[in-house]
């Protein structure tokens, strides 16, 4: 075995998912498109290794909409990038795959597999999701056209593009390797899973293999990974918490709570959902800094990343700015300024309605529609408050369930939806070869992910103190050791499987 579990050196501090309020949200995501996010928003890769942006320009490829039915001839055009840069005759060649948002160009420019790329004589691709950023296989988002975004589909996009541009490029002999964070982390797995004829090997940073309706364990993580900055700030903020729900039983508070949170407009509970809206989105400014903290995601242009648990914390433990419940308070104005936000909108059925608009330029268009869509249809992944071992309290699985009812009318069983996913792709068992499964321990969607070798040939790197997707990024010289070690054994794990 070849586990590494690089040592834990509680550091300050990959990519953040689209927020959209009262959801999930990785989630894989943002999204950069190689790291999405499952984690409640996105993420990716690094290095100094890079191309100019005169050679980063938008490819079309011709693929169909519904690869399982023969008698469905209807094609539509997928986005992909290219860097040619390091390719060597005779080289592999890397397949970085898109997730819950738009295909960043930036990951043509930079990211550890470019290095690796550099070393190793490889072309690189970037393919973009169907259903996400400029690849547009239907008219519109409706559910009945959502129906053709799913795992499967986008997996086998990814065989066709395989096949066909190594037949139109003589690359048909060559090795193919799969790289992606996050959802596309899975998906490079199961790509390697369910397609071993066309790829070679994959590096699956951050996946979560394992669907899972319920995934209280994400804000257990959470806890951890505030406990781990300092053992009293998981323990403040669950205090926070507690006082505001204990607020909401009082209708005469909701003025106030509007002015504390700066709330759009004046806070009503007409439902279990609304309050359920606001909790959620107050707990998401924690678990979003949590998920990534420390990364190395402003190459890309991500704001927020100066936020980090340490900051978090720090606010937390300020007795200067009130009890509790004003640092709570206190932690939301602080996001709202790093995002230029002026108010933060909590009413659910504003939240539904922007969900609800089919359009290509509708509100959540970006990715939030999509990939709310894919939870309620195949993976779950909801982050409830259904543990006790976690700081905050309201928002339990049936709000997340009654978002799929709301937003899509969608009244088949998640459970079976789930099941059908880990029968599929095996979950946590997968049985293949040549997978590196990296995770970093602060990041919470490792407890969804293999952070222990499965065999010497899927191997796993967990490494200490880092957040998710970490490992894609460009590196830097605040990087903990650990993290520079995993993208070294990624590397020599890349070289000894090529030489197969």
């Amino acid at each position: 075995m070849t586990q590494y579990h690089f040592s834990f050196k509680m550091a300050l501090g990959c990519n953040r998912f689209q927020k959209y309020p009262a959801i999930l949200i990785i989630t894989f995501v943002l999204l950069c498109f190689s790291c999405t996010a499952l984690s409640r928003r996105s993420y990716r890769y690094g290095s100094n290794a890079h191309v100019s942006e005169s050679k980063v320009e938008d490819q079309w490829f011709i693929q169909r909409l519904d690869h399982f039915n023969g008698a469905d001839t209807r094609v539509w055009k997928q986005r992909y990038f290219i860097n040619e840069s390091f390719y060597k005759p005779g080289g592999p060649v890397f397949l970085m795959i898109g997730g819950e948002g738009p295909a960043n160009p930036a990951w043509m420019q930079y990211g550890s597999w470019l290095l690796y790329a550099q070393k190793l004589g490889a072309l690189c691709f970037l393919l973009e999701h169907r259903f996400y950023g400029k690849s547009h296989p239907t008219e519109d988002l409706s559910t009945a056209n959502l129906r053709f975004l799913s795992s499967r589909q986008a997996l086998a996009d990814l065989a066709h593009f395989r096949t066909v541009t190594a037949a139109s490029r003589g690359l048909t002999n060559s090795k193919w390797v799969a790289f992606g964070g996050s959802y596309p982390g899975s998906l490079a797995a199961w790509f390697r899973l369910k397609y071993p004829h066309l790829v070679h090997a994959a590096v699956a940073t951050s996946a979560p293999v394992h669907a899972t309706v319920n995934f209280p364990e994400y804000l257990e993580v959470v806890w951890r990974s505030l406990a781990a900055e300092n053992p009293e700030c998981p323990l403040l903020v669950k205090k926070a918490s507690d006082a505001l729900v204990a607020k909401l039983g009082d209708p005469k508070t909701y003025d106030n709570i509007t002015k504390d949170f700066r709330l759009c407009s004046k806070l009503q509970i007409q439902s279990k959902m609304d309050s359920a809206s606001l909790l959620e989105a107050l707990a998401g400014n924690f678990m979003d800094v949590v998920q990534y903290n420390e990364d190395n995601r402003a190459f890309e242009g991500v704001v927020g990343t100066n936020i980090t648990i340490k900051v978090l914390c720090g606010i937390m433990l300020d007795s200067s700015l009130g009890d509790p419940y004003d640092r709570y308070a206190a932690v939301a104005q602080l996001m709202q300024k790093t995002f230029s936000q002026s108010c933060t909108d909590v009413q659910y059925k504003n939240y539904i309605q922007e969900m609800s608009n089919t359009s290509w330029s509708g509100p959540a268009a970006g990715g939030g529609r999509q990939w709310v869509y894919q939870t309620c249809a195949e993976f779950g992944f909801y982050q409830t408050t259904d543990s006790p071992n976690q700081p905050f309290s309201g928002f339990p699985l049936q709000f997340y369930l009654q978002q799929c009812a709301d937003i899509y009318n969608l009244s088949t069983s998640l459970d079976d939806a789930v099941q059908q996913t880990n029968e599929e792709y095996g979950g946590y068992d997968i049985k293949t070869t040549r997978i590196v499964f990296p995770n970093g321990s602060i990041d919470p969607w490792h407890a969804l992910g293999v952070t222990q070798d499965i065999t010497d040939e899927l191997p796993a790197v967990f490494i200490k103190g880092t957040a998710h997707c970490a490992n894609m990024y460009p590196d830097r010289a605040e990087d903990l050791p650990q993290l520079s070690l995993a993208r070294d054994h990624v590397f020599l794990l890349l070289q000894k499987w090529l030489a197969k």
